[in-house]
Formats: C-alpha cells, sequence, structure tokens
C-alpha cells in the first residue's frame, strides 16, 4: 500500500500535502427507502508540491466507487488496503505529473442508483471526527479547507452547512425536490453537513431561524428567540463581526449523539436543550462561539483539538459574563471543573487522553473524546487571561483570530503567535516566556485550579451541606421544595454534583425524598433528571433505576447516556444490558460503538 506522510494530521490517509482540495461540488440524491446516497463529488485540486505527484490519495470509508475522471477523461483508479481506523485509500493515477499551483478537476462517482450507505438514523450527517470519508471521497483532515457547492435531491425539506440558494419545483414522479446551497467560507471536511426531512422553520431573530419538525416548532422557537441574536451580538464585541451571513438551528431527533454540531449555518442541536424553561440555551452561545473558533480558525489535527474546544468554552463563557455578569462566568466554570474532574478520573490521571496535545497516531479520535479539551483548554486560556490581565488579553483576541483566519494551526503557532503579540509589552512577555508551556500541552491529569468565584455555589453548597448532616444523622433538617426557591437549573446541577461527590453516599430512602420533595425525578430539564438518577444509583435508591432505563431509550447525547450507562452497570448490570440490547438501534453509530466500550471493558487505547 502506498503511505503518506502527514506530519500534521496522523489520522488522514490522503496525500494532502501533496493537493490540496481548493472548491468541492456535492451532487446527491437522497433515496430514503434505500437509506442511500447517490451521486458524484468533484474536487478542484491545486497542486502543492514541486515534485508534480502523478497520483492522489483520498480518504474513503465503506463506499462504493463507480467511475472516476480527471479533467473530463477516465482515470485509473484503485482502492488499496484497508487500514482502521482511517478507512480504505482511494488511489488516482494521473498519467502526467502537475505542477505546483495548476489545478486539475477529479470527479468521483457512485454506482448508478447504489449509492453510499446513509450511516446515519435517517438523513442526519455526523462528520466529525473522520466521518465525511464515509459519505464521499475527500482529503478528510481539518488541516485542508474547501469552498462548497451543495446540489441535494430530495423528497423532504433539506438543510445543509451552506446558504440555500434555490429550491426548485418537484422534479421526479416521487416528488423530489434540487436544493442548492454554497458555503463560499472555506470549511473543513468535517463541517460538510446534510440532513434532510420532515422540518417547518420560525425566525428566532433577523438573521436566525430554528428549524425542527412541524409538532415541536413552537415551543423550540420560543425557547431560542430570546437569546439567539442577543447571543450574536456579544460575541461580535468581543472578537468581530459573524462571517457566515446567516445562524440558524436545526434541533434533530432525540438519538443525535452531541449537544450541538456547529455546522456552519445550520447548527445541529440536540433536542435536550428544548427544557421548557430557558436554562439549557448555554449549548447555542457554545455552538455560536464555534463559528469563529473551529470554523474559521481551526485546529490542524485532533492531537489539537483544544484550540477548537477550550477557545469556543472560553469564548461562550466571556459571552454569558457580558449578559449575566462576571459571577456567571466563574459560576459555569465550576460546573466545568466537575465534568473535567469525571474525565480525568475516568481515563485515569496519567492517561494520554488528560493532555492538552494528545498523541493520536494509530487511534480513533471518538475514542479521545471528553471534557478535557473543553475544561482544560478553557483552563489554559483563562490562566493565560489572568497572567497578563484580562484588558491586555481582550486585545489578543481579536488579533488571534484575524491572523488564523480561514486557516488551521496547531498549538506552537498558537505559541507562537501570543508570544509576538505581546513581544513590545516588557511585563507580559516575562510573564509568558516564563510559563511552564511544556507541562500545560503536555502533562496528564487536572491543571492547577482557578480560585474561582463561588459566590453563586456557595448557597448550593450550603443546602447540600444541610442534605448531609441529614444524611449522617447529625441534624433536624427538614427538607422543603422551597428550599430551591430562587435558584436557576444550573445552580440546582451544582447542588447535585455536590451530592454526587460525597465519598459516603446519601442513604437510599433520602435520594427517594429529595426526589419527591424537589421533583426532580420527574424534571422536563434531562440536566437536571440525569444528575438526579445518579446520585439515586449510587445511593442504592431502587426506585431510579427504572426511570434510568427510560431515559436512555428518549435520549441519545452522549454526555447523559455514557454516565447513565456507567452507574446503572454498577447499580444493576443485568438492567443496563438489557437496556443497550433494547435501545442499541435507536442510539448513533458513534454513540453506541463508545457504550459498547464502557459497557464490555473495551478500554480506549
Amino acid at each position: 500500500m502506498a503511505t503518506t506522510v502527514n506530519p500534521r494530521d496522523p489520522n488522514t490517509l490522503s496525500n494532502y500535502n501533496n493537493w490540496r482540495s481548493a472548491h468541492i461540488t456535492a451532487n446527491f440524491e437522497i433515496l430514503f427507502d434505500q437509506k442511500k446516497l447517490v451521486g458524484n463529488v468533484v474536487h478542484k485540486f491545486r497542486s502543492t508540491t514541486e515534485a508534480q505527484s502523478k497520483e492522489i490519495i483520498l480518504d474513503t470509508s465503506h463506499l462504493d466507487i463507480g467511475e472516476v475522471k480527471v479533467d473530463g477523461q477516465a482515470s485509473k483508479w484503485e482502492l488499496l488496503a484497508p487500514l482502521e481506523p482511517y478507512g480504505t485509500p482511494l488511489k488516482i493515477s494521473l498519467e502526467k505529473g502537475v505542477q505546483l499551483n495548476e489545478t486539475i478537476e477529479v470527479d468521483v462517482r457512485s454506482p448508478a442508483r447504489e449509492g453510499h450507505p446513509l450511516r446515519e438514523t435517517g438523513c442526519l450527517s455526523q462528520c466529525q471526527a473522520i466521518h465525511a470519508r464515509s459519505i464521499f471521497p475527500c482529503q478528510d483532515t481539518p488541516d485542508v479547507k474547501s469552498t462548497i457547492d451543495f446540489n441535494i435531491t430530495s423528497p423532504l425539506p433539506v438543510k445543509t452547512s451552506g446558504l440555500l440558494i434555490k429550491e426548485s419545483h418537484p422534479t421526479t414522479e416521487s416528488g423530489s425536490q434540487l436544493y442548492r446551497f454554497n458555503q463560499s467560507v472555506p470549511i473543513p471536511s468535517y463541517l460538510f453537513a446534510v440532513a434532510s426531512g420532515d422540518v417547518s422553520e420560525a425566525s428566532i431573530g433577523p438573521r436566525s431561524v430554528v428549524a425542527t419538525s412541524p409538532d415541536k416548532l413552537d415551543e423550540c422557537k420560543w425557547e431560542l428567540e430570546a437569546d439567539t441574536e442577543t447571543f450574536i451580538n456579544t460575541i461580535e464585541k468581543i472578537v468581530y463581526p459573524y462571517a457566515w451571513g446567516q445562524y440558524n438551528v436545526l434541533i434533530l431527533p432525540p438519538s443525535f449523539p452531541y449537544g450541538g454540531m456547529e455546522n456552519p449555518i445550520f447548527t445541529f442541536a440536540t433536542p435536550s436543550i428544548i427544557s421548557k424553561d430557558r436554562e439549557n440555551v448555554d449549548v447555542i452561545a457554545h455552538e455560536l462561539a464555534h463559528s469563529w473558533s473551529g470554523n474559521l480558525v481551526t485546529n490542524c489535527s485532533w492531537e489539537h483539538f483544544w484550540l477548537n474546544e477550550g477557545w469556543t468554552v472560553y469564548l461562550e463563557r466571556r459571552i454569558l459574563a457580558a449578559i449575566h455578569g462576571e459571577a456567571y462566568r466563574h459560576f459555569s466554570s465550576i460546573i466545568g471543573w466537575k465534568a473535567l474532574t469525571d474525565s480525568v478520573d475516568h481515563f485515569g490521571h496519567d492517561h494520554e487522553f488528560t493532555k492538552l496535545i494528545t498523541d493520536l497516531k494509530g487511534k480513533d479520535p471518538d475514542d479521545a473524546f471528553s471534557s478535557v479539551p473543553y475544561e482544560k483548554g478553557f483552563n489554559f486560556l483563562f490562566h493565560l487571561e489572568n497572567l497578563v490581565g484580562k484588558a491586555k488579553f481582550d486585545k489578543f483576541i481579536p488579533h488571534y483570530f484575524t491572523v488564523f483566519k480561514c486557516k488551521s494551526l496547531d498549538s506552537y503557532e498558537f505559541k507562537a503567535t501570543i508570544l509576538d503579540f505581546f513581544s513590545s509589552d516588557a511585563e507580559a512577555s516575562k510573564l509568558l516566556t516564563e510559563l511552564d508551556w511544556d507541562t500545560w500541552f503536555y502533562a496528564p491529569g487536572l491543571p492547577p485550579k482557578p480560585d474561582f468565584d463561588t459566590s453563586l455555589v456557595d448557597v448550593v453548597y450550603s443546602l447540600a451541606n444541610k442534605w448531609q448532616s441529614l444524611s449522617t444523622g447529625s441534624s433536624t433538617f427538614k427538607p422543603a421544595a422551597s428550599d430551591l426557591d430562587g435558584l436557576a437549573a444550573n445552580q440546582l446541577l451544582v447542588f447535585l454534583e455536590q451530592v454526587l461527590r460525597w465519598e459516603q453516599p446519601l442513604r437510599p430512602e433520602l435520594s427517594k425524598l429529595m426526589g419527591d420533595v424537589y421533583g426532580l425525578a420527574k424534571s422536563e430539564n434531562i440536566e437536571v433528571a440525569n444528575l438526579y438518577f445518579q446520585v439515586g444509583m449510587k445511593a442504592g435508591d431502587q426506585s431510579v433505576i427504572e426511570p434510568t432505563a427510560e431515559l436512555l431509550g428518549r435520549i441519545g447525547r452522549m454526555k447523559f447516556v455514557r454516565p447513565l450507562f456507567r452507574n446503572l452497570q454498577k447499580a444493576n448490570r443485568a438492567v443496563a444490558l438489557e437496556a443497550f440490547e433494547k435501545y442499541k438501534d435507536f442510539y448513533h453509530p458513534i454513540c453506541r460503538a463508545m457504550v459498547e466500550k464502557d459497557l464490555f471493558g473495551k478500554k480506549e487505547n
């Protein structure tokens, strides 16, 4: 098999150091009856080497290739030996080399009416991290960005990560229509997104709509319309104006494995944010922030994933601070610290995947997915902000996003850029130069814990202490529903997380009392119900076993599914295995694979 050398991204088999895909035209027809895509993709490749390479190697995974043309002429091609988890390289042979900076057009077609299997339920793509190669042959690396034209034919409305240009009248007997979209800002393959289904739209702002199933439209509109434009206006003041034209949200079926996916133009979002109390819209602030960190300025490989997610969490919390006050940013950071601690405990404090920069050579990036790049990345940026001072760091933010706009970078370029920016400031320069960068980048485990403002959590810490005293028999505390008066849902989450931390669990009868008095088991806010069920399982409260299993059949978001299964198997493994067998086909393939590793002992590398 031909080998490729990609020093910046070890998770692609393409020879992208010789060629860069500058533009992609994706022509697909969605065949719902067969659960397949048929059609072709056309890449415009630019030669990036003077060596005049005579072969192009693209990433594919479980794709059927029918024909390949180069500049309109049939070309020789072959599928090389598969190399899991990276798929099967497609090698395209050229009759002659191409000079540096010259372009060629490569057209790859699926077999007629056979198509590429749709690996998601219905028609919903999820390409992050390395799954674009399972939809079309491509350079499946965040180190390559392309503009894209989408020409999608479907009998149902279509949404993509591009702006809608034209929607045709039905073109076939089945009533299919051609939907045309364009993405004029270069994006990496993992942001290629297509969804099609029975959806309707409603405005949630002057440049935003929400799209979802018609029966859920009103409640989704209510949930999002109060905050979306405020979020956009706020982050534009922190960085610079929004670059993508529209910011829209597609609320997906409950099997979607993530809180949100930051596909440009249309954020794909979990229905679990529709909690009917506007308490979970922070997810939208996060996905919106990705419009700058991740989508415009992108990690060059998944080994530097913190550049996407750490920056996004940082910007998300800056949005929340501007709207709700600085104490709220610290409050959100305290919740994040708990998530970081859980991830480090899960992997182990010396595990490779708890480093800021990870080694993913030969590994599946999905296996490394956790809170670590999000929260350890945030804490690094928060540390830098405190080191040089917030006012100075605020000036660096737009500079950074200007220098790397429409580019991909690694951690070392980030370091060089911040050192250069502050080189004329003697005090800041000295502090940054003396910073132990290697420890931040490469040390596993938890970073130093910041001195967070606890003003918004002290009240729930106090409530948790009352329950702890009650559990140990040293208190006459009488719980009442009024204990929660004035508390936001996120404060209730911190309360439950405190109870979960106790070395000595809550007594089972007190766990049930907590659920009954505070109405936790029946909460429509899944964030709350999920944590309460974890408290109950740790306490040995049998009354939460059945509702936990029931919840696992209603939501496929990994943030909830994985910890619930881990705790359920400790509380009652038989019920956990029964629930997984019952619901595994409901889960997205990414979620299903990760839960299998959690339940059956296949540890991440």
